[in-house]
């Protein structure tokens, strides 16, 4: 939070002990803040709901602000002790610093890509004319002095000579736009602020669309905000005049507003939805001023977007009767459901597709791994791409008259590389490749599947060193999210790898909520079938005991934003599972998440609480903050937040953390890190990210009992 935060607080209280040496407990001075109480009674269903906490949600308060200052007083000297969290931040900088390259594309005269040297907070964008040599094109370590000003959307007019880029301060939500000369790089108008959940879709050279809300009542990082509106701004006019396209005069709220261009500038296409799955969509032809929008998806109850077209002819991606989504066509002059046609077929995989070179890429998750069909534009099957191994591929995408298309390989012990792509006869080869210290062949990844409670199958992958003796000693993360038809494919992390380098075990489970198995698998963990997300978490913990790749004493689970809930959720219910807890950015008041921000569009996935008594008794059953109990032992703890976390609200941690040390039985530590002027996640400086992940690992590593690394590194960085 931009002001800091909260609360009356007074250093009272015990010494708590905290760490595990082996099985002996080791204790360490911890005092937590005293955490006062001002109840709030909320009635709901003739159901009184006692909330201690409700003064922790004013982001703007300075009680707010010194309960948030003594609460990371507390944190940072209890992970100051930790004798080797220097070391893990000197390897994570280590494996870190390598150079990092993202796909060229080619905006007018000139070829663009991002690129990082290796410890660089953000990445930098360049460009080259022809064989020149690349120069800085935009810098956001610029930006600020501390580097937390990011890069959001980059879009180029279509001949290239202006731009327009997105930033977000602090890690918020909110967006400012900058309108630049490409050639000389000088802005050419005023800074469009109070922009939000938006993209920027060019018009020709002439302007373009971009969305935003009203600027909310209160604090713009808590207040709801609930009526997205479509604009369009042409260059050279005031951001005041920019009229709205869309959302204005509408009954029904849209909380999401999206519009965007054909790639030939004739059609605008609009999808309104209401929550964060189902969206009605519209278009305009953009030849005929005087024509109005036209209704392609007139309901919420399908996911549909326009893929391309081809003059009038309209392709569609849909999971209308359709659950693993399918292509269609259709004409744009009779656009409604009843004309659409088949061009490829939905299977028993899901579909996410791309076009690019005059060609459609279809990618199937076959068990959350990627297949790759090739399709022209008549539905023909041209060749299946013949990946670089096992994992997940992404890219494919591009102009219809591009020559090279790009795309990128990766899995949990494989770093991404990327490779360039002849469409014409689907050859490939290596475009780039990382240069990292970090020996793949000596880690093994394999997917298992187990049995949830109910008796369904779910597939997990498990990545580890080769070698390792399953005799339930290894340190193990089991990471998680499952929901909003999100799916966690394999993928390289470079503080995984830390992780693994110390013998620790990696495990992701694609529990139920996510995408990998199409919209039944997603609608199967949501709002009353929530709990079988934390069933499939909670099995595939036992799985990995059983098997004797952990124990209980060496297990931490972990997850962030929704899978911060699935984390909070499950070490409420099963506490004496796991040894460390690491909720992170956690939607963890389910009785209150739909009234900050725009908290009201995840209630396709969770419902709300004033939807029934039946919703309202289904919501306060698992929600994490009002499921902690007097006389538990907690597993030792480190919930993780952002003070400019305008998604999910920090009051959503401050108030767990606070039920946790007020109650908490055990000696295991209930600790709260929030990082200051950072929001979600998105933009986070590397900087930040390493000493996150040093503190993470530390905890983990120290309350599983361990005193020194198994694997310490050789070289050390200055604190």
């Amino acid at each position: 939070m931009k002001n800091k935060f909260i609360i009356l607080i007074s250093f009272a209280s015990a010494i708590f002990v905290s760490c595990y040496e082996k099985n002996n407990q080791k204790p360490t001075d911890l005092k937590y803040p005293k955490t006062k109480k001002f109840p709030v009674i909320d009635t709901l269903f003739h159901t009184a709901i006692v909330d201690n906490y409700r003064w922790l949600e004013d982001d703007r308060s300075k009680e707010t602000e010194a309960w948030v200052n003594a609460e990371n007083e507390v944190t940072f000297r209890y992970l100051n002790k930790i004798p080797y969290r220097d070391q893990l931040k000197a390897r994570l900088s280590e494996l870190w610093n390598y150079e990092k390259v993202g796909a060229p594309f080619i905006e007018g005269d000139y070829t663009y890509f991002y690129k990082n040297e290796g410890l660089q907070n953000q990445y930098v964008v360049y460009r080259k004319k022809g064989n020149s040599a690349a120069e800085v094109f935009l810098d956001p370590n610029t930006f600020s002095e501390d580097a937390t000003t990011s890069l959001g959307a980059l879009s180029f007019s279509k001949d290239g000579k202006t731009a327009a880029y997105a930033i977000s301060e602090g890690g918020s939500d909110w967006r400012k736009i900058i309108v630049m000369d490409t050639e000389s790089r000088i802005i050419k108008e005023d800074t469009l602020v109070d922009v939000k959940f938006s993209g920027i879709s060019w018009y020709k050279n002439e302007g373009f669309y971009y969305s935003s809300y009203d600027k909310p009542k209160g604090s713009e990082l808590s207040a709801k905000t609930d009526q997205h509106k479509l604009y369009y701004h042409k260059l050279g006019t005031l951001q005041k005049n920019d009229p709205v396209i869309f959302g204005q005069k509408i009954a029904e709220k849209h909380r999401y507003v999206r519009g965007y261009l054909t790639e030939d500038d004739r059609y605008l296409v609009i999808s309104a939805s209401t929550s964060t799955s189902g969206n009605k969509l519209f278009i305009k032809d953009l030849t005929n001023e005087s024509q109005k929008l036209k209704t392609i998806v007139d309901h919420f109850d399908s996911d549909t977007y326009v893929v391309k077209n081809s003059q009038h002819k309209l392709y569609l991606v849909t999971n209308l009767n359709a659950p693993n989504k399918k292509l269609v066509t259709v004409d744009a002059n009779n656009p409604s459901q009843e004309h659409w046609k088949d061009l490829i077929p939905e299977t028993e995989h899901v579909l996410n597709l791309n076009s690019g070179g005059g060609y459609f890429f279809a990618e199937y998750m076959v068990d959350a791994i990627s297949k790759v069909l090739q399709y022209d534009f008549n539905g023909n099957l041209m060749r299946e791409v013949q990946l670089p191994g096992v994992g997940s591929s992404a890219g494919f995408g591009g102009k219809k008259e591009a020559k090279e298309l790009y795309f990128s390989f990766t899995n949990y012990n494989t770093p991404s590389s990327l490779y360039k792509f002849n469409p014409e006869n689907g050859a490939y080869e290596v475009f780039w490749k990382p240069s990292i210290d970090f020996n793949s062949d000596a880690y093994t990844s394999k997917q298992v599947f187990y049995s949830s409670k109910d008796g369904t199958k779910v597939p997990m992958i498990i990545t580890h060193k080769k070698g390792i003796v399953l005799d339930g000693n290894n340190p193990t993360i089991l990471y998680g999210y499952g929901g909003f038809n999100i799916s966690l494919t394999p993928s390289f992390s470079i503080a995984n790898a830390v992780w693994m380098e110390q013998g620790g075990i990696y495990a992701v489970p694609n529990l139920r909520g996510g995408g990998e198995y199409g919209k039944k698998w997603h609608n199967a963990g949501t709002q009353m079938k929530k709990q079988n997300v934390f069933d499939d978490f909670i099995a595939a913990a036992e799985y990995l005991i059983e098997k004797k790749y952990t124990s209980s004493a060496y297990l931490a689970i972990r997850g962030g934003s929704n899978g911060g809930l699935l984390v909070g959720a499950t070490m409420t219910q099963r506490p004496e599972l796991m040894r460390v807890a690491l909720p992170a950015v956690g939607v963890l008041d389910m009785l209150r998440y739909h009234t900050f921000t725009a908290g009201a569009g995840w209630a396709y996935d969770y419902g709300t609480a004033n939807d029934s008594k039946e919703m309202l008794e289904y919501l306060k059953k698992y929600s994490p903050v009002h499921n902690v109990k007097k006389g538990v032992k907690y597993p030792a703890t480190l919930i993780t937040t952002g003070d400019h976390d305008d998604r999910v609200v920090p009051a959503h941690s401050f108030k767990f953390a606070a039920e946790l040390q007020e109650k908490q039985t055990g000696v295991a530590p209930t600790l709260i890190r929030i990082e200051t002027n950072a929001g979600h996640g998105a933009g986070t400086p590397v900087a930040k990210t390493i000493e996150q992940y040093s503190d993470i690992f530390g905890f983990t590593l120290f309350n599983m009992g361990l005193d020194q690394l198994p694997n310490p590194p050789k070289t050390k960085i200055k604190s």
